[in-house]
C-alpha cells in the first residue's frame, strides 16, 4: 500500500534527492569516503522513515476499519489502543463521537418504539368508539326504515354512516402514515405474485366498482412478481385504484397490467377519466394536496360516494408504502387520455 501512495513516493524521491546532493557535496569537499558515509546515513534514515510511515499507515488503516464498523451499526468499538501521538488525539475524539452517536441512536430507538406503542393505543382508542357509533347509527336507521314515514331521517342517517366511514378511513390512513414515518412498520421480504397482489387490492373495491359502473380490467403476465410485502403493497395499490375509480366516469374502465423483466417488476394502472392536469402532476403524492378538477370534469365537493375521503391522503400513503420497499411510483397521463400510475420494484440481482 505504501508503494502505491503518491505522497510517500514524493517524500522518498525528495529524501533521495537531498541525500544525493549532500553525498555529492561531501565527495567534492572531503572525498569518496565522506560521500559513502553520507550515502549510508541517508539509506539508514530512509529505512527508518519508511518503517515509521508503514506503522503509521497501518494504524490509520485500523482506525478506518473501526470507523467503518461504527458506520455499519457496530457499537462495541473502542479506540483506546491508538497511542501514536497525534493519532491518539484523533482516536480519542472519534471515540467520543462514537459514544455520542451510540447514545443518540439508542434514544431514537426508544422514541420510535414509544411512538409505535402510542400509535397503537390511539388506533385502538379511536376505532372502538367509531365502530360502536357506526353500529348504533345502522341500527337506528334500520328501525326507522322498517317503521316507514321517516325517509328524511333515514337519508340523514345514511349520510352519517358515510361520514363515519370517512373519519375511520382518514384516522386509519393517518396512523399508517405516522407509523411509516416513525419506522414502526415491519415490511416482509417474500416473493409476491402479481396476480395475487392485484386480487388482494381489488377485492375491497369490487362493490364500489359495480356501484360506479366502472369496469376493472386486469392483464397480469403469469409468473410476474417481486420481493416485497404483499399486504402493504396491496394497500398501496388499493389506494391508487380508489383514486382512479373516483375520477373515472360511469361506463369507463380502470386497467391494471403487471409485467416482469430482467430489471424490475412493473405495474401500471390507467383509467379513462379526464386525466391529471399538468399543474397538479408534481403534487399528486403530497399529503392533503387536492388539485383543481380537470377541464370538462365535474367537481365533486367533499369527495364522492365511492371515496368520500378525498383529502389527499390515499396517494401519499401509496407512495410511502412503495418507497419504503425500495420501489418507485410515478403519475402521468396516458397518450389516449386518462391518468396513469407506474409502480416499479427493481430486482436486487440482475
Amino acid at each position: 500500500m505504501i508503494g502505491r501512495n503518491r505522497e510517500v513516493l514524493r517524500t522518498v524521491a525528495a529524501f533521495l534527492a537531498v541525500g544525493a546532493a549532500c553525498a555529492l557535496a561531501a565527495w567534492l569537499a572531503v572525498g569518496a569516503e565522506a560521500a559513502a558515509c553520507v550515502g549510508c546515513a541517508t539509506a539508514a534514515l530512509l529505512a527508518v522513515l519508511l518503517l515509521a510511515t508503514r506503522a503509521r499507515y497501518r494504524a490509520l488503516a485500523r482506525l478506518a476499519e473501526q470507523v467503518d464498523e461504527v458506520l455499519h451499526g457496530g457499537r462495541d468499538v473502542s479506540f483506546e489502543r491508538m497511542r501514536e501521538g497525534e493519532l491518539a488525539i484523533l482516536a480519542s475524539e472519534l471515540d467520543k463521537m462514537r459514544s455520542r452517536l451510540t447514545l443518540a441512536a439508542e434514544d431514537l430507538e426508544r422514541e420510535k418504539n414509544a411512538l409505535a406503542d402510542a400509535l397503537a393505543d390511539i388506533s385502538h382508542q379511536l376505532k372502538t368508539p367509531l365502530t360502536s357509533l357506526g353500529l348504533m347509527t345502522s341500527l337506528v336507521r334500520g328501525r326507522l326504515a322498517a317503521a316507514g314515514g321517516h325517509e328524511a331521517e333515514v337519508a340523514r342517517l345514511r349520510t352519517m354512516e358515510r361520514l363515519e366511514d370517512r373519519v375511520e378511513w382518514l384516522v386509519s390512513s393517518l396512523l399508517k402514515l405516522a407509523r411509516i414515518d416513525a419506522g414502526a412498520v415491519r415490511l416482509a421480504r417474500t416473493r409476491v405474485d402479481g396476480a395475487e397482489l392485484v386480487r388482494h387490492a381489488a377485492e375491497p373495491l369490487a362493490v364500489a366498482f359495480d356501484l360506479a359502473d366502472v369496469a376493472l380490467v386486469c392483464d397480469v403476465r403469469p409468473g410476474a412478481g417481486f420481493e416485497g410485502d404483499l399486504a402493504w403493497t396491496a394497500e398501496a395499490l388499493e389506494n391508487v385504484l380508489k383514486n382512479c375509480l373516483e375520477h373515472t366516469p360511469s361506463g369507463g374502465e380502470v386497467r391494471v397490467s403487471c409485467t416482469e423483466d430482467a430489471l424490475a417488476f412493473r405495474l401500471r394502472v390507467e383509467d379513462t377519466g379526464p386525466g391529471i392536469p399538468e399543474r397538479d402532476l408534481p403534487h399528486v403524492f403530497e399529503r392533503f394536496y387536492r388539485g383543481a378538477p380537470a377541464p370538462g370534469a365535474a367537481a365533486v365537493p367533499g369527495g364522492s360516494e365511492v371515496d368520500p375521503a378525498g383529502v389527499g391522503i390515499g396517494l401519499a400513503l401509496a407512495r410511502s408504502l412503495v418507497t419504503a420497499q425500495g420501489g418507485s411510483i410515478r403519475a402521468g397521463n396516458a397518450p389516449g387520455g386518462g391518468a396513469r400510475f407506474d409502480i416499479v420494484f427493481f430486482r436486487a440481482t440482475v
